[in-house]
């Protein structure tokens, strides 16, 4: 069995559910540690405009590079996926779950026929085409557990002028830190931060303000008024 997954034609779909448990295994240790890594990667990408069914805001810079396909066809693409419509963590280690899982079994099932294994260089594009269907599914039942009142939803620009606590790292120019803030409906978010200004930093524990975003990135200051605290 070891032998099945560790083989060079399987090594694509065995490394998909290595890094998917991988993925499990440093979020619930983040977790424990008081930080949310789901939160952080869902910061670092691109607002959706509205509800589950909104594009993705992708600006020509991100699809620089891509032949033949727009930002259009792209985010249609990632919509019909339903990626956006669940926390980007769970959707990616729903995919890699399904990708690996396909992969295996369909290997296991050439190998029962007598036909071989495929070699790993052809077998991952039939893999993936094959889980992409079962992806979706995945997403639309995942965004129905996924609680969507649109009185508690909020895009990260709101979190502008907000007070936040840095909790991981020390912030400084050009290297981020993570930070926990409290939005208007009450609920807790983690986002990355840098010094609004060179030379500034900021270890775990203090009280910053966000006074803009660059990116996916949040400038901040420093919170000398306690009283400020959301």
């Amino acid at each position: 069995m070891f032998a099945f997954f560790l083989s060079p034609e399987n090594m694509p779909f065995t490394i998909s559910l290595g890094v998917m448990l991988a993925i499990a295994v440093l979020e619930g240790t983040m977790t424990l540690l008081g930080a949310g890594l789901s939160d952080v990667i869902d910061s670092l990408i691109p607002d959706l405009d509205g509800g589950p069914d909104i594009e993705l805001d992708l600006d020509a810079d991100a699809a620089e590079g891509l032949d033949g396909v727009g930002p259009s066809a792209l985010s249609q693409f990632l919509g019909w996926l339903c990626f956006g419509r669940v926390p980007a963590l769970i959707w990616l280690v729903g995919f890699l779950t399904v990708f690996g899982l396909t992969g295996l079994m369909m290997q296991r099932l050439l190998a029962g026929f007598g036909l071989g294994l495929l070699p790993a260089w052809i077998a991952w594009a039939p893999a993936l085409a094959i889980s992409l269907p079962p992806t979706r599914l995945m997403g639309l039942g995942l965004s129905k557990l996924v609680p969507n009142d649109e009185s508690s939803a909020v895009s990260s620009v709101s979190f502008i002028g907000r007070t936040a606590t840095v909790t991981l790292g020390v912030a400084r120019s050009g290297k981020p830190a993570q930070a926990r803030l409290t939005d208007q409906h009450g609920q807790t978010h983690y986002v990355m931060l840098e010094p609004d200004m060179d030379g500034d930093a900021f270890p775990a524990g203090t009280d910053v303000i966000l006074v803009r975003k660059a990116g996916g990135l949040f400038r901040a200051i420093k919170n000398d008024r306690p009283s400020l605290a959301d």
